[in-house]
């Protein structure tokens, strides 16, 4: 029985409650928290006790900080290399055949983080949950604290690099006609705050916070017409992109996503993510900075 995904990144909350008990659909859960830059660190932390609470009924729980990334990494949160991701995504009955639906609480940049994982590793089959568990709530629907048991599915990574940026190549690439986005507050952006040792951005980064491009109590996203003013008022023309490189980037990879699907909302494009982030080239003296 195949399971038929509407176009696009998002799926919304009557949708994935018409499909709520399909065998093939994985509803994963990926609430997590990021404290402010000005927080002592530790500033990354999952909430499964969160999910123990209450989640939407079929979905298991992946840990952000954890379960999705390189541990051996010195820069945080950084894409986990594929076996363990095969590993990771298949215990908890995610395969190649399946359908994933991701949500969380917070703008949709977990989830975001998420789809861009699989993404990353050649899985087409996934989306967002317009709203996430915000709306889902709001709306009076169900709740469980059962947790779902699937049998181990086969998972199997394709890595698409062209969708993941190194420091190394987005340095190569300052100058030419890249258009590097910064999903960062604007305090972050002008170097007020930092996560890392230096405060700023990248050379040429155009800034749009990624809280800016949802809206309403529900968190979802802006129309095309409104994000594209979002967009214009960063100083990014759509109309006149034409097939520029576009890579976005914000701390870590993760609230570069929710930017990363607007662009896409919009254009139907796909954006890559530096995964490094500020994390990475803010603690380099050797890298270029503006603020």
């Amino acid at each position: 029985m195949t399971l038929t995904l509407p176009a696009g990144p998002l799926v919304e909350t009557d949708w994935l409650a018409a499909h709520l008990d399909h065998p093939h659909l994985r509803i994963v859960d990926m609430r997590g928290t990021v404290l402010p830059p000005t927080a002592p660190k530790p500033h990354y932390f999952a909430r499964h006790e969160d999910y123990a609470q209450g989640h939407i009924p079929g979905a298991v729980y992946i840990d952000w900080t954890r379960d999705i990334v390189d541990l051996d990494d010195p820069t945080p949160v950084q894409v986990a290399p594929p076996e363990k991701i095969a590993q990771e995504l298949g215990k908890r009955g995610i395969g190649d055949d399946s359908v994933v639906v991701a949500y969380d609480d917070w703008y949709s940049m977990f989830a975001g983080r998420l789809m861009w994982v699989l993404r990353y590793y050649g899985f087409e089959n996934v989306r967002i949950l317009n709203g996430g568990l915000v709306k889902w709530m709001a709306e009076g629907r169900p709740l469980t604290t059962e947790v779902p048991n699937y049998p181990p599915a086969t998972f199997t990574p394709q890595p698409q690099p062209h969708l993941r940026k190194t420091a190394d190549q987005v340095l190569q690439a300052l100058g030419s006609d890249l258009l590097l986005i910064d999903a960062r507050s604007e305090q972050e952006y002008r170097g007020f705050e930092s996560r890392a040792a230096r405060g700023g951005h990248i050379p040429g980064a155009r800034n749009i916070f990624y809280q800016s491009l949802v809206s309403g109590p529900h968190q979802t996203y802006l129309s095309p017409d409104q994000l594209r003013e979002r967009f214009r008022a960063a100083g990014i023309d759509l109309d006149t992109i034409g097939d520029r490189e576009v890579v976005a980037y914000c701390n870590g990879g993760v609230s570069a996503t929710p930017t990363a699907i607007a662009f896409e909302l919009i254009s139907g494009r796909r954006v890559a993510i530096y995964d490094g982030s500020w994390n990475e080239w803010g603690n380099d003296p050797d890298k270029p900075l503006e603020q």
